[in-house]
């Protein structure tokens, strides 16, 4: 079974309406799956651009910014269901910080033609987002995507570079990772790409990095974007040699698209050079005080 997967490389916009910003928005979903992409991700706080259509008073306040965020949730969401619907893909939209009762958490939807299908929290926060932004470690959950094709998870950012999230999706089942980014600088980017490499390796599945791009001066939270996509695999039979399959041209805005066959992931596990996965599966990962809850959904 393939697909092909589309990831983007995306710049945080200026925006004078809500209307500006959905026609803005489904250009480049129209983009993609003009080039028949079936699988569409966007980074970490992509939904920041959303600030922009906001009182310039908010925008300059870490904090406010985030609380009047809330009233455009609902559009956002509106919006990401009809394009999944009208162009009949799946969608990870760009992460957005949501208000849960009195904490904000870094969430991203999942969107299909049949809905929304659910959505995944960071666990794992920067020092900016703990120290400075207010945005909060979410419980501990973890949801596996259930397509037609084949099922996935996501690791947002900072998550990606530890091994506890990709071992318990793939522990149930996941072939494929997506790990929507944003980072400011060189270093953060490659932390993201390195940890999205070994996560690929250690479990034996595909990853793919999708990384805010380009600078937003008016936006003191995502001001300066340095980011890239990357699609990685195992180092193994009939996959790249490094396991690289595609990186993207740091900041330039644009999609990435590359078609995955996931009977190689299959084949690797089952008779790979060396058994990753399964040699993975003894290992004992996970938080000291807290369970890891999994939930699985159709998209």
């Amino acid at each position: 079974m393939t697909i092909k997967v589309a990831s983007a490389q995306y710049p945080i916009a200026r925006h004078k309406t809500l209307n500006d910003w959905k026609t803005y928005t489904e250009k480049w979903v129209k983009s993609a799956v003009d080039q028949q992409a079936d699988l569409l991700v966007f980074p970490e706080y992509g939904s920041m651009e959303l600030v922009s259509i906001l009182a310039v008073e908010v925008q300059q306040d870490l904090h406010l910014q985030i609380a009047e965020m809330q009233q455009l949730l609902p559009a956002f969401r509106e919006a990401f269901t009809a394009f999944a619907k009208k162009y009949n893909v799946i969608i990870v939209a760009p992460s957005f910080p949501v208000k849960v009762k009195d904490r904000y958490f870094n969430r991203a939807y999942v969107y299909s033609s049949k809905g929304e299908a659910g959505y995944q929290d960071k666990l794992f926060m920067t020092r900016f987002e703990n120290e400075e932004w207010g945005i909060h470690s979410a419980p501990k959950q973890l949801t596996v995507f259930e397509a037609e094709w084949g099922k996935f998870g996501i690791q947002i950012c900072y998550d990606s570079e530890f091994a506890l999230g990709t071992h318990h999706l793939a522990e149930h089942g996941i072939d494929l990772v997506l790990v929507p980014s944003c980072t400011e600088t060189i270093r953060g980017a490659a932390r993201v790409h390195v940890g999205s490499r070994a996560r690929a390796m250690e479990q034996q599945v595909y990853a793919v990095v999708a990384q805010t791009v380009g600078n937003a001066q008016w936006s003191p939270a995502v001001d300066i974007n340095y980011g890239y996509t990357g699609f990685y695999a195992t180092p193994d039979k009939q996959l790249p040699e490094e396991g690289i399959i595609a990186t993207g041209i740091p900041q330039a805005e644009e999609w990435q698209i590359i078609e995955l066959d996931f009977d190689l992931i299959k084949l690797v596990r089952k008779d790979g050079q060396v058994l990753n996965f399964k040699d993975h599966r003894p290992l004992v990962t996970a938080f000291r005080q807290e369970t890891i809850r999994i939930v699985t959904t159709q998209v």
